[in-house]
């Protein structure tokens, strides 16, 4: 690794659209991901060093802000910048009516889908400011705001969304910031889609394998 080596950090990437992001982008980035399951993420590095690429693993809690620092000050002291930032990661409440939400699963959903994020775009947005070449930001939108039953998720993607076009709004056509997408994957399956439909026929949705290139592209990443 060169100190110009082009550097993409993905949060969420043990499992799903994270996981196949990073596996795409390994062949031009060094990936650092970032996911709380250890083994899913040595899965995942072994699928890297098949491609004949290379990550930096770290297990931890995107909500661990402490944790998150101290990731994004290693990343500075070792290569100085960011290229590309991808973050997947998101908890999904199970479907209740919204007066029946749970108080502790609805912290977890803000906590986890709002205020993590909104404590990340600060921490991670200086290490893309230190690239020499454009960089972006990549964000995946799942609307289900006023749906019945979806008040929490619902909710915390909706914020997420206002949240991520502001500094889209804020970054467009500013020298040294990132290029900030916020992009809507079809329907996958995977975790997250199946607590919101068990049981559901995989027939008709997407492998997320093939919505990371879609989606890669349509960011002109890849």
């Amino acid at each position: 690794m060169t100190q110009n080596s082009k550097i993409a950090l993905v949060t969420g990437a043990s499992r799903g659209l994270g996981f196949h992001l990073a596996e795409a982008l390994a062949p031009t980035y060094h990936v650092v991901a970032v996911a709380k399951t250890t083994g899913a993420l040595e899965e995942l590095d072994d699928r890297i060093k098949a491609k004949g690429g290379q990550a930096t693993l770290a297990p931890m809690d995107v909500t661990n802000m402490d944790a998150m620092a101290h990731l994004c000050r290693g990343i500075y002291d070792r290569w100085g910048h960011l290229d590309l930032w991808a973050h997947t990661a998101v908890y999904a409440q199970l479907l209740s009516p919204a007066d029946h939400i749970d108080p502790k699963d609805f912290d977890r959903t803000i906590g986890t889908n709002v205020t993590a994020l909104g404590k990340l775009i600060p921490t991670v947005s200086p290490l893309l400011g230190m690239a020499k070449e454009p960089t972006d930001a990549l964000f995946f939108d799942d609307p289900h705001a006023g749906e019945k039953f979806f008040g929490a998720y619902g909710a915390s993607k909706a914020a997420q969304a206002a949240l991520i076009k502001s500094w889209q709004a804020e970054a467009a056509g500013v020298s040294g910031a990132p290029r900030v997408h916020l992009l809507e994957p079809n329907p996958m399956p995977t975790a997250t889609r199946a607590r919101f439909h068990p049981g559901e026929s995989k027939e008709g949705l997407t492998h997320p394998r093939e919505e990371a290139a879609r989606l890669l592209k349509e960011a002109q990443i890849l």
